[in-house]
């Protein structure tokens, strides 16, 4: 299956500030695949170890952690040559061995020939914790879900990728086009993109098999956090987790606990949402009420949004019927905006390469846009509606307050812009790192 990291791998093997790489993402977004695909096209040879599945690989870490060595020694156990720059060394789940972790500031410092890469789907957990891990010594890489236009390549519609990426100005699109797009973007509202379940949608096209295929994953997590998570988040995880939802389901979508469970306080649960957020399966969206850059300086960090990593996965958790993928407009107008919002929140994560998401509240509460924007030093206000509606309050409210140069609505309408607002459709989020937009 075709990734756009796949350059960032080949931009990495040419770089002359190569070190060795860290792959970061949720379990089952394609880690493992990619690397190994990526090792077969550009090296002669890849040299995989998982150390999930077999633990005793880290006692080759426990003597020192001389890299010249342990190489030596891994080539006896897995009777293959280990040779500098033709070969590429995978080390998969490279969390569960600390020692294996910390050995790759040493193969940085004194084995820089050697191609090597990590990954593990809970490393952003490892790496939160205080003096895990030598800052500076590695390159990092996320891996999120496939994308819209990861998507589009994956059930053989590159043509309309390349319609999109070739976008200049703000013209609308043909309506023939226009409506295919937005019939692909129903298509992965409910497909998503793990790739085991766009794959089998690409070669099945069955709605039953790919909730079961969702289903699976949900469950895989669920039992991560049993496995994985302190003891004494376990059943916290599994209500922050089961209660997504609900959250997004309802019209203001901002997080409170007490939804989770009745008296439940931020202090008791603010540690099992930092696990799924450094886990990769959660995405935040913090409150700012000054629209300045940084954002950052001015987020609220107790109000906030929570959104799946997936909008394929959102819905199966949120039991949408298999027959709405036939029903093409069912999912947009049901759940008010629910899956389109965290459509958008995931499209932006992998777009614009950040988890830092926001969005603003009026003081007060009375008005609110769904995410702000920082491109290029510049700040862009993003509404998200999911039907047709351009009736937008809050953009009104937005632009006396800051006045801005551009606002941004994103909807099912077609490409315009009209004056100071520029309709983006749904399925076109990726111009937004194409597109010349006004400061």
């Amino acid at each position: 299956m075709k990734r756009d990291a796949y350059q960032n791998l080949v931009t990495w093997k040419n770089s002359e500030r190569r070190k060795p790489l860290l792959l970061k993402g949720a379990r089952q977004t394609g880690k493992t695949y990619l690397l190994i695909e990526f090792g077969k096209k550009e090296y002669e040879k890849v040299h995989y170890f998982n150390f999930e599945e077999v633990a005793q690989l880290s006692q080759f870490f426990e003597k020192n952690l001389d890299p010249r060595r342990i190489l030596s020694d891994l080539a006896i156990y897995s009777k293959n040559q280990i040779r500098p720059g033709k070969d590429l060394i995978v080390f998969d789940e490279i969390q569960t061995s600390n020692a294996a972790l910390n050995s790759l500031k040493y193969f940085h410092e004194q084995a820089p020939e050697y191609h090597l890469a990590a990954a593990g789907s809970l490393l952003g957990v490892k790496l939160s914790s205080p003096g895990s891990f030598p800052v500076g010594k590695v390159n990092f890489l996320d891996l999120h879900p496939l994308t819209f236009l990861e998507f589009l390549d994956a059930v053989g519609e590159s043509r309309y990728r390349k319609v999109l990426e070739e976008t200049e100005g703000f013209h609308p699109y043909a309506g023939p086009f226009h409506r295919d797009l937005i019939d692909l973007l129903h298509q992965y509202y409910f497909v998503g993109g793990m790739p085991e379940a766009v794959q089998y949608y690409a070669e099945k096209r069955d709605p039953g098999e790919i909730r079961q295929i969702q289903r699976e994953v949900i469950d895989s997590y669920v039992l991560d956090f049993a496995k994985h998570a302190p003891p004494s988040d376990i059943a916290k995880l599994t209500l922050i987790w089961n209660s997504l939802p609900q959250h997004l389901a309802r019209e203001n979508r901002k997080f409170i606990f007490s939804a989770i469970k009745k008296g439940a306080r931020a202090r008791e649960y603010e540690n099992a949402l930092a696990w799924l957020d450094d886990t990769g399966l959660i995405y935040r969206a913090s409150a700012v009420e000054k629209s300045q850059l940084p954002l950052k300086h001015y987020a609220n960090q107790s109000c906030f949004k929570v959104y799946a990593l997936d909008v394929g996965l959102l819905g199966a958790m949120a039991q949408t019927p298999t027959t709405a993928i036939v029903e093409r407009y069912r999912l947009f107008e049901e759940y008010k905006g629910a899956l389109a919002e965290n459509y958008v929140a995931q499209q932006l994560v992998a777009l614009l390469e950040t988890k830092n998401l926001y969005y603003w509240r009026s003081e007060g509460g009375r008005a609110e846009i769904d995410f702000l924007i920082e491109l290029k030093d510049h700040i862009y206000p993003l509404e998200v509606k999911s039907g047709v509606n351009p009736r937008s309050r809050s953009l009104a409210s937005y632009a006396s307050q800051f006045a801005p140069h551009l606002l941004i609505r994103s909807s099912l309408l077609n490409l315009k812009r009209d004056q100071k607002i520029l309709n983006l459709p749904l399925y076109a989020l990726s111009l937004l790192k194409t597109l010349t937009l006004p400061a």
